[in-house]
């Protein structure tokens, strides 16, 4: 199936047309339906398939060998990378698709979003001992109407360059991520508080109630991409696990 609409011509390409293949690849290797040491198809393959130039799909696969998803050898081919470690075993979710799947109304409310320059408390927070630019964000989730997470996220342009042009004012951060910014590795971190001042208005609830939190990194090989925090009611939020033995 083709994603372009001007097959064959190089002139027709789009410029996001090498982000689609990029993506529609990066899903096949996420979803292990391309395994790890699978060959790529060939550039001249990939250009048939998508209908686009060979310079797009070499810059789809350059930034999907940047990501380590894959390898390209020489003369031999391009292959889906073998990973030193265990990638895409846990599920990040889409805080929008979790609550629309519960057949309730999702709501966003974007409260500050800022660029600037990574200070030292960025720093730690990301891991990372240098970095340049980075923005912080702060939203709400609702569930028909009613306050259903806080967000405080911080996201490494250094790993994420093309989150400086996201309009995070009307697509969650989260699920702009997801769709938009192949990741490894990513590690969870949960703990309880109890409601704040801020945290009480933010959440409509009242101050000193108990509150789940989650603090999220997410990498890619062993950059940084996100760090972000959850913080949700704790009376209407509960973890469960189901487990089997060997």
């Amino acid at each position: 199936m083709s994603l372009a609409t001007d097959r064959g011509k190089a002139a027709g390409d789009t410029p996001t047309l090498y982000k689609q293949i990029r993506l529609d690849i990066e899903r096949r290797i996420l979803t292990g339906e391309w395994p790890p040491g699978h060959r790529i198809p060939f550039e001249h393959q990939l250009m048939t398939r998508y209908g686009c130039s060979r310079m797009t799909v070499s810059k789809a696969l350059s930034e999907l060998a940047q990501a380590d998803l894959i390898e390209r050898r020489r003369r031999a081919g391009t292959f889906v990378r073998r990973p030193t470690f265990l990638s895409a075993v846990l599920t990040i979710p889409d805080i929008r698709a979790e609550i629309t799947a519960l057949g309730r109304v999702y709501g966003y409310q974007l409260i500050r979003r800022t660029r600037r320059t990574a200070n030292a408390a960025d720093r730690e927070r990301l891991g990372v001992r240098k970095t340049g630019q980075v923005i912080a964000i702060s939203c709400r989730h609702s569930a028909d109407n009613v306050p259903f997470a806080i967000e405080d996220r911080l996201i490494d342009l250094d790993a994420v360059p093309e989150a400086a042009k996201a309009d995070f004012a009307s697509e969650p951060p989260g699920t702009w991520l997801l769709h938009h910014v192949p990741w490894t590795e990513a590690e969870h971190a949960i703990s309880a508080i109890v409601a704040d001042n801020p945290t009480a208005k933010a959440l409509d609830i009242a101050a000193g109630a108990p509150c789940l939190v989650i603090d999220r990194h997410t990498w890619r090989s062993a950059r940084t991409l996100t760090a972000v925090r959850l913080v949700y009611p704790g009376e209407s939020h509960k973890l469960i696990a189901r487990f089997k033995g060997g």
